[in-house]
């Protein structure tokens, strides 16, 4: 029979071994605070996407011209590089009916600008009716192209930012339309949403350049280019 003081040693030794465990399986909660938003970043949660959507040019042409003026054809012309890079289908030309069917001369010249651009659709000319005639009309082309866009739009607010309420304020997160203008502000200036995706093509290697790099390192001179500039005083101011 054990005499008392090992069955004391015993008993201290079974509740150390019972304090190890606990605080062992204390190591495996998880602490960390869960943010109340389902994504902290910005690009999670608006996303910049790509789709097909209508792509739209509204432009005024002068009175005073016959077809199209400068401005208005470096527009359109503008507009069919973009449908070159980025459309499909026919272009739709709506143009306001002040007389007669559409102005012959006006569309001659958005077909020439589009072609100017690089656009090589047909056209689908229509007129719409002028209501308030004291204002101007414009000539409105559309197409169908690949555009980026944010896939949700902006101005949601699912919580409020003070948060007097609750603690919910304090955590120091993001607020859920944080990010969104400015994602949609990108994807708007974006020349081509395809870039968004991945790189470009590189472009084929300047083999004159190369040449004359390989040759300098073979006669052991500096390979880099040498720019040479020549300073020119603005002023003789203060010279004498």
């Amino acid at each position: 029979m054990p005499t008392l003081p090992e069955l004391n040693r015993m008993r201290a030794f079974l509740l150390l071994l019972g304090i190890a465990a606990t605080l062992c399986g204390c190591a495996d909660i998880d602490r960390m605070n869960k943010s109340s938003m389902t994504m902290d970043d910005y690009r999670d949660r608006h996303p910049i996407v790509l789709g097909e959507q209508e792509r739209r040019l509204d432009v005024f042409p002068s009175p005073q011209i016959r077809g199209l003026d400068p401005h208005s054809a470096a527009q359109v012309a503008e507009f069919g590089a973009l449908y070159r890079n980025t459309g499909s289908g026919p272009i739709k030309v709506f143009v306001p009916a002040l007389g007669r069917g559409a102005p012959s001369a006006t569309t001659a010249g958005i077909r020439r600008a589009l072609a100017a651009g690089g656009a090589r659709a047909p056209l689908e000319i229509s007129t719409y009716p002028v209501i308030n005639r004291d204002l101007a009309a414009p000539v409105r082309l559309t197409f169908v192209g690949l555009k980026a866009s944010v896939a949700d739009p902006c101005g949601q607010w699912p919580s409020d930012l003070a948060s007097g309420s609750s603690v919910q304020g304090w955590e120091n997160k993001q607020y859920w339309n944080y990010g969104c203008s400015y994602q949609s502000m990108l994807a708007e200036q974006v020349a081509d949403p395809r870039d968004l995706v991945g790189p470009r093509a590189e472009d084929p290697a300047d083999t004159e350049m190369r040449s004359r790099a390989i040759s300098e390192m073979r006669k052991g001179s500096d390979p880099s280019t040498d720019w040479k500039t020549k300073n020119s005083s603005i002023s003789t101011v203060g010279t004498q």
